[in-house]
């Protein structure tokens, strides 16, 4: 079933992302339907598939069904991708892609689908640990250094919301180097980090500006580290 289904993706990889050059994805975007680009997308499709699968006859129908839902799922896209958030369509369209090849190796297999196993407890604890260490997180760093205003500083020349993307990457790296037992990333993590705030710091004018970047960052480290912690504690007891 696995070998199925890394070759099934590998030729979704090939075809969606190795060979669709960016001028086909702009035309595409333009043209919707009507673009020629779509249809050589899907004969990229068919020619991996085909050669990944070695000309087998058996997988023919599984094939026919990716490419039509492929065209749906690529057509219904580029209608929404004026109205809807591009990164969120980004994702459900692979999402979607990712399905259909699921049920198409369920087609040649014996395997069933547990729908029951998702809600096991490791993968609940799996699921809260990552839902703490991210927005959980963040609302507690908010409250907890809200005390200081520093928006004078913070604020110039900076991306919208990037601390607080850059906190969450960092503490879920944080957390799955705690929880597979790799504290030797943590070290790392803080180092790399430390390199690149030193320029923030050297160039501060304002002691307050250094005490607050320290404070978030190991406050930040410290919840990960905390959660981490509080999961591996957790699941020994499961």
């Amino acid at each position: 079933m696995m070998s199925l289904f890394i070759k099934i993706f590998l030729a979704h990889i090939i075809g969606d992302f190795i060979f669709q050059p960016e001028h086909w994805v702009n035309h595409k975007q333009e043209h919707k339907l009507r673009s020629k680009y779509l249809y050589a997308h899907m004969v990229v499709h068919l020619l991996a598939l085909v050669i990944i699968l070695q000309f087998n006859t058996n997988y023919w129908l599984g094939i026919l069904i990716i490419l039509c839902s492929h065209y749906i799922i690529d057509g219904i896209k580029l209608y929404l991708n004026s109205k809807f958030n591009p990164r969120w369509l980004f994702a459900l369209d692979q999402l979607a892609h990712i399905a259909v090849i699921a049920f198409v190796v369920q087609m040649y297999t014996d395997i069933t689908w547990n729908i029951q196993a998702l809600f096991a407890p490791e993968i609940l604890l799996t699921i809260t640990g990552l839902l703490c260490v991210t927005k959980v997180s963040s609302i507690i760093m908010k409250i907890l250094i809200s005390k200081w205003d520093l928006s004078a500083f913070t604020n110039e020349a900076s991306l919208k919301n990037a601390g607080a993307y850059i906190g969450m990457l960092e503490r879920l790296f944080v957390f799955a180097f705690i929880i597979t037992n790799h504290w030797e990333g943590v070290g790392f993590l803080i180092a790399a980090k430390s390199v690149f705030r030193f320029g923030d710091l050297s160039k501060a004018k304002d002691r307050k500006l250094t005490e607050y970047i320290l404070i978030g960052t190991l406050l930040s480290f410290g919840l990960a580290i905390a959660f981490g912690l509080i999961y591996l504690y957790v699941i020994e007891m499961l």
